[in-house]
């Protein structure tokens, strides 16, 4: 099923929910099952829903990640194959919580001539931030 049926059949549950309880109280069953049963549909409508959309974001970081990494490996003297759609190589990968090849990524970044010192700190303090969080959590597991 595409996502637009997905979306239609959510529609059509959610105009016909309060329908639905009346015809069932008026055939004899309880207002309490029509409501607990509308509930569930709805909530395994939006479970789909919020799944998809959670598969299609990460689909599309994965996606810049390889465009990124194609741009860098044709040319890694050239700083800026180091961003696709604005964000930088380095944040991807912190984004999608690869954070030794985000450090790796970064140094090399930070050794080429035209990089920008500005985006060369922004990428170190979000690196560092990204391993505080993982020690925390790590103490908080302990």
């Amino acid at each position: 099923m595409n996502y637009a049926a997905t979306l239609a059949i959510l529609a059509v549950l959610a105009f016909c929910f309060p329908l639905t309880v009346r015809l069932g109280s008026v055939v004899g069953v309880p207002e309490a099952v029509s409501v607990s049963i509308m509930g569930a549909v709805l909530t395994f409508g939006l479970a789909t829903f919020l799944v998809r959309w959670q598969v299609n974001r990460h689909r599309v970081h994965l996606e810049r990640l390889e465009a990124a990494r194609a741009q860098v490996t044709a040319d890694p003297q050239n700083p800026r194959s180091y961003f696709v759609a604005g964000e930088h190589l380095g944040s991807l990968l912190l984004r999608l919580d690869r954070r030794r090849e985000a450090a790796e990524v970064i140094d090399r970044y930070a050794r080429l001539a035209g990089a920008r010192e500005s985006e060369i700190v922004a990428l170190r303090e979000a690196l560092s931030s990204a391993e505080r969080r993982q020690r925390r959590a790590q103490r908080r597991e302990a």
